[in-house]
């Protein structure tokens, strides 16, 4: 069964193909791999069926990609739980997200401070304060958007989304250590959502670290299974 939120996924990293240099999606029979040669994080193999890396390792070596990750969906719901395979050829195991979904509900609040800007401003804000003299314009990618929060005329959190039908996938949310704990993730996830939920989307689905999973809780997301990543070695 097709993990919830994975159409999403697979159009976000598309949309964001547009953004980077010889970006691609590919889609083989075995994974679905996103190649993003100047973009190293980015650089995941999603296993469609057993999980065998070797397709995925040809397409990454193909473009010039040494550092990917393999990612083997189970339907485990807790970071505790028992990993669904024990071994995936010629890589080692890694980090484990869950994979959460929630309804749009309309008591979603939008919250002053949050503006909406480039992917890389973005992703930019949650490692260190950015000026918002120096925060880029939306990218214009229909269904993608980067969003950060803003206090004190820096950005010190960030986020990017992408609606696919009537899901809004959430994606890479960071807040600045200095600026942690004071409920600006919070703020700008759930703005994210009610924006969402204002364009036409109902449900939203994400991958939770340990660290975001009380975030993601208390604003209604439930897990309902989870990613097992492997890096290749």
């Amino acid at each position: 069964m097709t993990p919830a939120g994975q159409g999403t996924l697979f159009a976000s990293w598309e949309a964001l193909a547009q953004l980077s240099p010889g970006a691609r999606l590919v889609r083989g029979e075995t994974a679905v791999a996103s190649v993003f040669p100047h973009w190293a994080p980015l650089n995941n193999a999603v296993a469609i069926g057993a999980p065998d890396p070797a397709e995925a390792a040809t397409v990454f070596t193909a473009a010039g990609v040494a550092e990917w990750a393999f990612w083997v969906s189970s339907p485990a719901t807790a970071f505790a739980a028992p990993d669904t395979v024990s071994r995936v050829a010629g890589c080692k195991r890694d980090t484990t997200t869950l994979i959460m979904t929630a309804e749009l509900r309309p008591c979603l609040r939008v919250h002053d401070g949050i503006v909406r800007t480039s992917i890389a401003s973005a992703t930019r804000a949650g490692d260190e304060p950015v000026p918002v003299d120096e925060l880029g314009e939306p990218d214009g990618v229909p269904g993608l958007a980067g969003w950060v929060h803003v206090v004190d005329g820096r950005a010190v959190a960030g986020a990017w989304s992408h609606r696919h039908g009537s899901d809004c996938g959430v994606y890479a949310v960071g807040t600045h250590p200095a600026w942690r704990r004071r409920g600006i993730g919070s703020a700008l996830v759930e703005h994210v959502l009610a924006e969402a939920r204002r364009a036409g989307a109902r449900t939203a689905s994400l991958q939770s670290t340990p660290m975001g999973l009380s975030l993601y809780t208390a604003l209604g997301f439930t897990a309902v299974g989870r990613y097992e990543e492997w890096i290749a070695s």
